[in-house]
């Protein structure tokens, strides 16, 4: 009698506790799964494209006024002051964002090979001063120190991080950088410049003539 009676108890018990233990299994699994992916995704790095663009998207202020005038900087890093720039100040302090000081770069590349640069300011010497604000120097030493791409009229050509260059119909040159933010009516990328609004991100990638495409990621030739 009492042989059946643990029987019929100690059984089920044990129908019980494998089944319980099967369930913690099947969810520690589960939770290890879910760990993993997180892992890799916290693994996964940006690449420096992903980083410029959100250097950009960080510098976005409509306040800035727009001041061509021709400033004396601090050297390296200087900058002129906060509330004022033009185009080529958000390029710059996109990539300072991220150690990368193109008034120091340009102004030291120009020294070396000055007669490379472009000679419509009447300049017969480099400027630590200006240099690096000019769109034409910048456009020819990111061809020299990065990689310049064809000009396209694909959206899926140009990456978060591309700074492009057109002319306007002004006739004056301008610069902005890509950013992994897309238009959502025609899913063209969005670019973060300054054409006097302040910096601002708008969706102008095709708005105007393009002139240059170029991937500089600070270490020279890709």
């Amino acid at each position: 009698m009492k042989t059946e009676w643990t029987k019929f108890v100690i059984l089920p018990l044990i129908l019980l506790a494998t089944a319980c233990n099967a369930q913690t299994t099947s969810e520690t699994v589960e939770s290890n799964t879910s760990n993993k992916q997180e892992i890799i995704q916290e693994k996964k790095e940006q690449t420096f494209g992903d980083k410029l663009s959100d250097a950009a998207l960080s510098i976005i202020d409509p306040s800035i006024k727009y001041t061509p005038d021709y400033v004396v900087l601090a050297y390296p890093n200087g900058d002129v002051p906060a509330h004022t720039g033009v185009c080529t100040d958000v390029v710059i302090r996109a990539y300072r964002k991220l150690g990368i000081d193109l008034q120091q770069l340009v102004h030291e590349d120009m020294k070396k090979n000055f007669k490379l640069y472009p000679k419509k300011w009447g300049m017969k010497a480099p400027d630590k001063n200006i240099d690096h604000r000019r769109v034409p120097n910048l456009m020819t030493f990111f061809s020299r120190f990065g990689k310049s791409l064809p000009l396209s009229k694909q959206a899926s050509d140009y990456l978060p991080g591309d700074v492009v260059t057109w002319n306007l119909p002004s006739g004056l040159t301008h610069i902005g950088i890509v950013v992994d933010k897309k238009n959502k009516a025609d899913g063209t990328p969005m670019v973060v410049h300054n054409i006097g609004a302040g910096q601002v991100m708008e969706n102008c990638l095709f708005s105007f003539v393009l002139t240059g495409h170029y991937r500089f990621d600070g270490k020279g030739k890709n």
